[in-house]
């Protein structure tokens, strides 16, 4: 009987083990395929072009009302934005959206270093075909909705907000991509929580951005880089300090991070469960 159980044991390991390597053979596969690497740089274009619509124009739109956009609603617009942009395309890319995050799922290694360039681009393109959206329509004003340290506020204390709001946004986007976690869907209800409490709590200190990519944009049109640097050292060092911590609490990366972080286009092949198991080695 013991010898029984430890072969059926024996078995669901491997079934278990088969499971794991086709499908990150399957994320590999599709995120390789290079007739779909247009599609997921145009999703990271779009995705990032609304988030910091919503994001800057909070502050535009402000100006333009006379303040009829409080800070609550500043700040929760682009949580709700992020949420339904990874629910409507997280699938494509991953819907990074932003270059920290970008940098942080290939230092994790859940990203191939050689897509980061392409995706970083597209981030940085997404935002300022935003923000030159709102400067066409709204013209030059709320500073189109630039992200900078608060009055009294200087600029490396903005840098250490930003970097450990960030530590906290990307440890919840690690762990609720782990398999650990298995919250599918819902990772996006987490994520998009996550920035409106930052920002409840903490735009006044640095406009709570957490995202090189949304102070890009209107730095970039506004031709003003002079708190730039606050808005990349900050969110790398998080990104880079979350990485640490999600080794400490999960060890190596999983095939539940590669996937949330590559999205995958194609549709399944037949599941490894449903595939005979490697034959254990006769003794």
């Amino acid at each position: 009987m013991t010898s029984q159980t430890s072969q059926e044991g024996m078995a669901s390991e491997l079934r278990a083990f088969s499971r794991g390597v086709a499908e990150l053979e399957l994320v590999r596969t599709n995120f390789d395929n290079p007739r779909l690497e247009w599609r997921r740089l145009f999703s990271e274009v779009l995705g990032t072009f609304f988030l910091v619509l919503v994001g800057a124009g909070g502050g535009v739109v402000n100006a333009v009302s006379d303040g009829q956009i409080s800070r609550a609603a500043a700040v929760t617009a682009p949580g709700l934005m992020v949420m339904s942009i990874i629910l409507f395309m997280g699938a494509v890319s991953g819907a990074h959206l932003n270059p920290a995050v970008t940098l942080g799922f290939a230092l994790r290694g859940d990203f191939p270093w050689r897509r980061v360039p392409g995706y970083i681009i597209a981030e940085l393109l997404g935002s300022t075909l935003a923000v030159l959206f709102l400067l066409a329509a709204f013209g030059k004003v709320g500073s189109l909705g630039a992200t900078e340290p608060g009055p009294g506020i200087s600029d490396v204390q903005a840098m250490s907000i930003e970097a450990i709001l960030t530590v906290g946004l990307f440890s919840v986007i690690l762990g609720t991509a782990s398999r650990s976690q298995n919250l599918g869907p819902l990772s996006a209800l987490a994520v998009g929580a996550y920035i409106v409490l930052a920002g409840l709590w903490s735009s006044p200190i640095s406009g709570a951005s957490m995202n090189p990519a949304r102070s890009f944009g209107p730095d970039l049109v506004l031709g003003d880089f002079s708190h730039y640097w606050v808005y990349v050292v900050g969110p790398l060092l998080g990104a880079a300090v979350a990485v640490g911590f999600a080794f400490v609490l999960r060890s190596h990366a999983d095939v539940g991070g590669a996937a949330a972080a590559q999205g995958g286009l194609e549709e399944p092949v037949v599941a490894a469960e449903d595939q005979d198991p490697p034959a254990a080695p006769q003794s």
